[in-house]
C-alpha cells in the first residue's frame, strides 16, 4: 500500500512540473520587442518568413545549437536593428522555437486561405520585371520554410538526444513535426521557375 501511494505522489509530482514548466514557457514573450519590430515591418509574406527564420536561428544560437546557414549569391546585409540575443532556460527557448515555427505556418496558411488578403506595396511601380503578386511570393515563403526546416531536422534531433527531460523532449517533437510538415508541403507547389542567364 505504501508503494502505491509513493508511485502516485511520484507521478503527481512529475505532471505538476511538466505542467508548470509549460506555464512558465507559455507566459513570457516568444518574440523580443525588437524582432516584434521587425515582423510588424515586413509585410510581405516572404520577408516575414525570413525574418521568423532569423528569429529562430536566434534561439538556436542561444541554445549553443546553431544552424548552419547557406550562402547563395551575394550575401544581402541585413540592415535591421535585431537587439540583444535572445535569452532563457533551455525550455524556454526550446518553447519559442516551437511557436516562432508554429507563427510562420499560420501565416503561410492563413495567406493561402485569403490569398486576396495579401499586403501590396503601395510603392510597387506597375512596370517591374517580376511584380510583387501572390504567385510569385508565397512559393517563394513555402520553399524559404522548408529549407530552414531542413537545416533544422538535424540540430533537433541532436537536441532529442541530449535531452532528458519530457517537457523539452515534447517541444523537440513538436518542433520536428512542424519541419517535416513543412517539407512535404513543397511537393504541393507548382514546379521553381528556373531564372534564364542573360
Amino acid at each position: 500500500m505504501v508503494g502505491g501511494a509513493f508511485f502516485f505522489l511520484s507521478l503527481f509530482t512529475i505532471n505538476c512540473s511538466l505542467f508548470t514548466a509549460t506555464a512558465v514557457a507559455q507566459s513570457r514573450d516568444f518574440l523580443t520587442a525588437e524582432e516584434v519590430e521587425i515582423i510588424r515591418d515586413a509585410q510581405q509574406i516572404d520577408d516575414r518568413i525570413d525574418v521568423l527564420v532569423k528569429a529562430v536561428d536566434r534561439r538556436f544560437e542561444a541554445l549553443n545549437a546553431p544552424v548552419s546557414v547557406p550562402v547563395v549569391g551575394k550575401v544581402k546585409k541585413d540592415d535591421r536593428e535585431w537587439g540583444k540575443p535572445p535569452t532563457g532556460t533551455r525550455l524556454e527557448l526550446l518553447f519559442d522555437i516551437k511557436r516562432i515555427l508554429q507563427k510562420a505556418i499560420d501565416d503561410i496558411d492563413n495567406l493561402a486561405e485569403r490569398p486576396e488578403s495579401m499586403v501590396v506595396d503601395p510603392d510597387e511601380k506597375p512596370d517591374k520585371k517580376r511584380p510583387k503578386t501572390f504567385e510569385a511570393l508565397f512559393p517563394k515563403a513555402v520553399r524559404s520554410l522548408a529549407a530552414a526546416a531542413t537545416r533544422y531536422q538535424p540540430v533537433l534531433k541532436a537536441e532529442l538526444d541530449r535531452s532528458t527531460d519530457n517537457a523539452e523532449k515534447g517541444l523537440i517533437l513538436a518542433a520536428l513535426d512542424m519541419c517535416s510538415d513543412v517539407i512535404a508541403s513543397v511537393a504541393k507547389l507548382p514546379a521553381a521557375v528556373k531564372k534564364e542567364k542573360n
